[in-house]
């Protein structure tokens, strides 16, 4: 188990309405992360969060509200630990700024010196996030209601299998992934997408390993990190994509992206979300 007793989760927190942006805590990647023989990464993508409590004042003293969704490259030095970022938002409640784009502006410098990379910042006013991110799943096959028997909670890549004398090209989905933070073991719940061109994959086991997660402690870019390897060294894809859209907490969702061969992750926000 890696340690992150470093964190503030699972602490006695207070919480401050005075901006202050050392109260964002990085937690190295390479802590956790599996990387290939020759040290470079297997993949592409980012992490999307999606925040639904941004809020701040104008020059009035009016309070101002927005959603907020923030891309960290999946090749910073760091992830935020999501307490810390939620108390980070907490801390500009009540500053004042001329107008939206200066919030924009203070997210993308902090947050980008945080995790040691470029982070992309939007801010969205709520009837333009309606319209923009609509409730939708993507054109594939749900697992969720094959006849399988489930004996495993620990993530087993022996479940995974494919067809080798069967090539495809499709997208597979699960609502049954579950994790646990590794510092606090809350349960974190997520659908994941997995679309892949290669050896056609064993659709029970792949719903079996998902679900082989259910008791499993770890971050959920490593989770997600972990399962794209697994299905690459399992079942040898010529390209793959896995994409996790987490549930909320605390006005935040993470939602990992990793892939063979796209940088930015589909479109896509589930109805839990």
């Amino acid at each position: 188990m890696v340690d992150y007793s470093e964190t503030e989760l699972g602490k006695e927190t207070s919480y401050s309405d005075q901006y202050d942006a050392t109260l964002l805590q990085p937690i190295a990647r390479c802590k956790a992360r599996q990387h290939s023989q020759n040290g470079d990464l297997p993949f592409v993508g980012c992490d999307v969060w999606t925040a639904f409590e941004v809020s701040w004042l104008n020059n009035a003293g009016l309070p101002q509200v927005a959603i907020g969704e923030f891309s960290f490259p999946c090749t910073s030095d760091s992830i935020i630990e999501s307490k810390s970022f939620k108390l980070y938002l907490n801390s500009i409640i009540q500053t004042s700024f001329d107008a939206k784009q200066a919030v924009v502006e203070l997210l993308t410098k902090d947050l980008s010196a945080a995790c040691g990379a470029p982070v992309d910042v939007v801010l969205y006013e709520l009837a333009e996030y309606a319209g923009f991110c609509a409730i939708s799943e993507p054109q594939g096959t749900c697992l969720d209601q094959r006849p399988v028997i489930i004996d495993s909670y620990h993530p087993d890549s022996n479940l995974l299998v494919a067809n080798v004398e069967h090539h495809v090209t499709e997208t597979l989905y699960s609502h049954l992934l579950k994790t646990n933070c590794p510092v606090t073991d809350q349960p974190d719940w997520a659908s994941v997408y997995i679309t892949y061109s290669g050896p056609k994959v064993d659709a029970d086991g792949l719903l079996k390993y998902i679900v082989s997660y259910r008791q499993h402690q770890d971050f959920h870019e490593q989770c997600v990190e972990q399962i794209f390897n697994d299905i690459m060294l399992r079942c040898n894809p010529s390209e793959l994509s896995v994409y996790a859209r987490y549930m909320r907490r605390g006005g935040l969702d993470i939602n990992p992206f990793r892939s063979t061969s796209r940088a930015t992750p589909p479109a896509l926000r589930h109805v839990r979300q």
